[in-house]
């Protein structure tokens, strides 16, 4: 996002070469290979970071906590958008990660927990669900995500500033882990 005429790091996607190169949320991008990024527009910074994949790019990075700004080279690449990862944390519980919400989340989340469930000794008793540095998405992926879990009860309700524009989500009631506990991992 850009921030006070910086790139600031919402947060790197998983498995880009901004998360392997330890690029963290918060980071201000300053400087790409040897332009300020002062006075560019977010889609000018974009544009000069994609690139051929294999090429690389140096990015000046400034990091709260960190008393000089530091140089960080990254590898461009094709990136896929999986927007969802899991592993099996022992027999019987499992561990998902969601990166972002897009509209195809909830399928993946609920292709990747039946997989957690086939590879489980007796299925799944409990789910780890990180939510930690998703920087948000597409709210229809976010509601789809929320109700695979929820039996009952409102999702969420939007609002607009015009009479009759309210939507309300409504949890379906079917819960994909058939009551497991599950613990909800995120950021402060």
């Amino acid at each position: 996002t850009l921030e006070d005429d910086f790139i600031r790091v919402v947060a790197p996607l998983d498995g880009t070469p901004a998360a392997d190169a330890g690029v963290l949320p918060g980071d201000r991008i300053i400087r790409l290979e040897n332009t300020l990024v002062q006075g560019m527009s977010l889609d000018e910074a974009v544009s000069q970071m994609r690139g051929e994949p294999g090429t690389q790019i140096r990015l000046l990075i400034v990091r709260e906590g960190q008393p000089e700004p530091f140089e960080i080279t990254l590898k461009r690449a094709i990136i896929r958008l999986d927007s969802v990862w899991s592993e099996l944390l022992d027999e019987r519980f499992g561990y998902a990660r969601v990166s972002q919400f897009q509209p195809g989340t909830a399928m993946e989340l609920k292709q990747q927990l039946a997989l957690l469930e086939s590879k489980s000794a007796d299925g799944l008793a409990g789910l780890v669900l990180d939510l930690r540095n998703n920087p948000g998405g597409v709210l229809a992926g976010a509601v789809a995500v929320s109700d695979l879990f929820l039996r009952q009860g409102v999702i969420v309700t939007t609002r607009g500033r015009s009479e009759g524009s309210e939507l309300i989500y409504s949890a379906k009631p079917k819960d994909i882990l058939v009551g497991a506990p599950i613990v909800v991992l995120v950021n402060l």
